[in-house]
């Protein structure tokens, strides 16, 4: 796929944006996120309550700026992964997506299968694992070098890239036939995951990652399959 053709699949993207489909799975994908993060608050609380400030003691005034360092670092934390795990939830929800993106703009190709629980988790389980760690560095390198915002950008272009894409693919394709597309089309995924990259780090708009990623890589998909007879 050419720049005019990526173009022309981000357009496609974005104008499925807000249709009813894709606010119902922005919509879920929103709530399990903010549920799973006040549920890390209050395990990070607890285990204050519980370990640390026993220990401490004697020293309270070390207690509470620890607490305050806690909360300010889970803030910080959040700002750099609430995106990413939205969109990770939102892989539970991506054949819904990728379903109304087919039936619109590829009505006369074979649908795609919808993938099986178990292909669902493992991705989304992969996914989640090599999201948090990649951003996790990402914020170690801004914090203490001043090079986590190019590293952010890259590391997701490239993680969002080859997971979105694999999941379109997978839903048409075996898994070995999949990795062999990736191996010969990665520059194409990889540009595609940079504008996914783009997308996530918008504020607000974020929210929107998995929507716009699922139906770009259909896109995508479609366009190196096309290509590839």
């Amino acid at each position: 796929m050419n720049n005019q053709g990526l173009i022309g699949a981000i357009s496609k993207s974005l104008s499925q944006l807000f249709s009813k489909p894709f606010r119902s799975v922005l919509w879920k994908s929103i709530g399990l996120t903010i549920a799973l993060f006040i549920g890390f608050w209050f395990v990070l609380q607890a285990a204050h309550a519980t370990f640390l400030a026993p220990l401490l003691a004697d020293y309270a005034w070390v207690s509470t700026m620890l607490a305050w360092v806690l909360g300010a670092g889970l803030i910080i934390g959040m700002g750099f992964l609430i995106a990413p795990v939205t969109s990770v939830f939102a892989g539970v929800f991506l054949d819904e997506i990728a379903d109304e993106v087919e039936g619109r703009h590829y009505p006369h190709d074979p649908k795609g299968v919808p993938l099986s629980l178990s292909q669902s988790i493992g991705i989304t389980a992969r996914f989640l694992g090599l999201v948090v760690i990649g951003n996790l560095i990402a914020l170690a390198l801004v914090l203490f070098l001043g090079l986590g915002v190019l590293t952010f950008f890259l590391l997701n272009g490239y993680l969002l890239g080859r997971e979105y894409f694999q999941f379109a693919a997978l839903r048409h394709r075996p898994m070995d036939e999949v990795t062999a597309l990736q191996q010969r089309h990665g520059g194409e995924i990889f540009l595609a995951g940079l504008a996914i990259a783009a997308v996530l780090t918008i504020p607000i708009v974020n929210f929107l990652t998995p929507l716009f990623a699922g139906a770009l890589m259909v896109h995508i998909y479609k366009g190196i399959e096309a290509k590839s007879g």
